[in-house]
């Protein structure tokens, strides 16, 4: 018996010494996370996150999310780790969504004054957080000056600011996304293809061109950072069949052109990013003088049909392919602007029938692959919502975030994790895209490389843990490879074999 006791104590003895220096162990590794971490505070993430103004953050109470909430919640957004805000139009405008201007030159006082937003811009950049803002030149509101005087009668001189009908037009074309084209006025018909609010600018007018460009001047002067360029291929591409037209792509092309070269000297490193919603061939002449990045609409669908699937595809090859043609076209000075959804689109929480690990999966994938990534205000917490636009522009939950906040297995925390691996490890962030097979059907694998550094990166994308076998090929070593981070615990490579528990995300790289 004594034997026993003695046995026994000795046996709590070691499990005592065993358990502290596992505790201390995971301390440790604690502390230099926390290290790593703010020694990267200040890195960019190239992590964009989009906000929709309205529905972001009310700091007055008056039921409208503001520019001062905005600024209110910087220090929530850099904890996040993004390095850039995208603001939805703030501009004075009749509608909610305020992509019909009635004054380029304002700020829509729901949202605050001007003396606000250049508080805003001086706080976000304290925080090396840039500024983009949304720029909508394909049209003004049906209420704007312009217009209004417009549609006074054909001698108006704002009368060729916008496109009338004449003898030869018809008047029952469809427009270039499915509806009516033309509308009435007293003194004729105009051409507004998005609704009859939003009549188009006539761009071929110098005047209009050279108004563009002096406003895009005078947001760079106020410290914006760049832009967000509205229906970007609509400006010439007006009616059904435009777009088998290569004389409006070409059009387009000329006047985004015209317009960063107009605007280049106020900011030599101007920001901008085009809505062209299409594919990505469509996209690649944009980015030869014109854009910085065009949004990648294609990329989106399938990072969530990944995260919905559950079954491995190799994207990396499909990512390469596309970023070898911008490349060619842009000599080699794109930027990629990947994202999972927006403002006129379904949410990602309710394309993936609200199933949290889908959530996880698609925003690791989204945020370890090559490109600027834009966040969509909201998705970090996983908000739903289909369309009518409305629902998908409800006000931020600011008390889900705080319920997530302190749950370290919440999506916000997810997202907060992957963004700041961009900092830690800029190959993440920045560089190319390689593909790595390994044999399991579950497993997305890649290789990430900046500055020689390279990464492999793998993600369990399935509901059951996987044991993946790892070679040495395509310039790794399989046996000098570690995880330097990981997305869950569990996650284990003994020199040849990955361990990943489900729904999980491994980075790993040579010791």
């Amino acid at each position: 018996m004594r034997a026993f006791r003695r046995f026994a104590i000795a046996f709590a003895a070691v499990v005592i010494l065993f358990s502290s220096a596992v505790l201390w162990i995971g301390m440790r590794q604690q502390k230099l996370n926390r290290e790593r971490m703010e020694a990267a505070r200040d890195r960019d993430s190239n992590t964009f996150y989009e906000i929709f103004v309205r529905a972001f953050h009310d700091s007055d109470g008056d039921g409208t999310g503001d520019l001062n909430g905005i600024t209110a919640k910087l220090d929530f957004l850099k904890e996040m780790g993004v390095s850039g805000l995208w603001l939805t139009p703030i501009h004075p405008s009749p509608s909610y969504h305020g992509y019909d201007v009635t004054d380029y030159y304002a700020i829509n006082p729901d949202f605050g004054t001007m003396e606000d937003f250049e508080r805003l811009i001086g706080e976000a950049h304290k925080r090396n957080i840039r500024i983009i803002m949304d720029l909508v030149v394909n049209h003004s509101s049906i209420k704007h000056p312009w217009f209004v005087e417009a549609r006074s009668g054909e001698a108006s001189p704002k009368r060729d600011w916008y496109i009338w009908a004449d003898e030869a037009t018809n008047v029952n074309a469809v427009s270039a996304i499915g509806g009516k084209a033309w509308h009435s006025a007293v003194t004729g018909k105009y051409l507004g293809i998005f609704w009859e609010g939003m009549p188009d600018m006539n761009l071929d007018n110098p005047e209009v061109r050279a108004e563009f460009i002096k406003i895009g001047r005078y947001w760079l002067e106020k410290g914006v950072d760049g832009f967000r360029l509205d229906a970007a291929k609509h400006v010439y591409e007006d009616l059904q069949g435009d777009n088998k037209r290569p004389e409006a792509a070409e059009k387009n092309v000329a006047w985004w052109r015209e317009f960063r070269a107009g605007i280049e000297d106020v900011k030599p490193d101007v920001y901008l990013v085009g809505e062209v919603w299409d594919a990505p061939s469509v996209v690649g002449p944009y980015l030869n003088g014109a854009f910085d990045s065009g949004f990648n609409f294609d990329l989106a669908g399938r990072l969530i049909n990944l995260a919905k699937s559950g079954k491995a595809t190799d994207i990396a090859a499909s990512v390469r392919r596309v970023h070898d043609y911008f490349a060619e076209v842009s000599g080699g000075t794109f930027i990629d602007a990947t994202f999972l959804s927006n403002h006129d689109q379904n949410r990602v929480m309710s394309q993936l029938q609200g199933n949290v690990n889908h959530a996880k999966m698609a925003a690791a994938l989204l945020l370890t692959l090559p490109g600027r990534a834009f966040i969509y205000y909201g998705e970090e917490i996983g908000m739903q919502g289909v369309k009518p636009d409305e629902n998908l522009r409800r006000p931020m939950d600011w008390d889900e975030v705080e319920r997530q906040h302190n749950d370290p297995d919440s999506l916000l925390n997810h997202y907060r994790r992957l963004v700041n691996w961009r900092k830690l490890e800029p190959a993440l962030a920045f560089g190319t895209v390689e593909s790595y097979a390994t044999a399991s059907r579950s497993v997305v694998s890649f290789i990430r490389e900046h500055e020689g550094k390279r990464l492999l990166v793998l993600h369990n994308l399935s509901g059951e843990p996987q044991k993946v076998g790892l070679e040495s090929k395509a310039g790794i070593e399989a046996d000098a490879l570690a995880v330097t981070l990981a997305s869950a615990p569990g996650i284990q490579y003994d020199g040849g074999e990955a361990t990943l528990p489900a729904y999980s995300t491994a980075v790993l790289k040579a010791k």
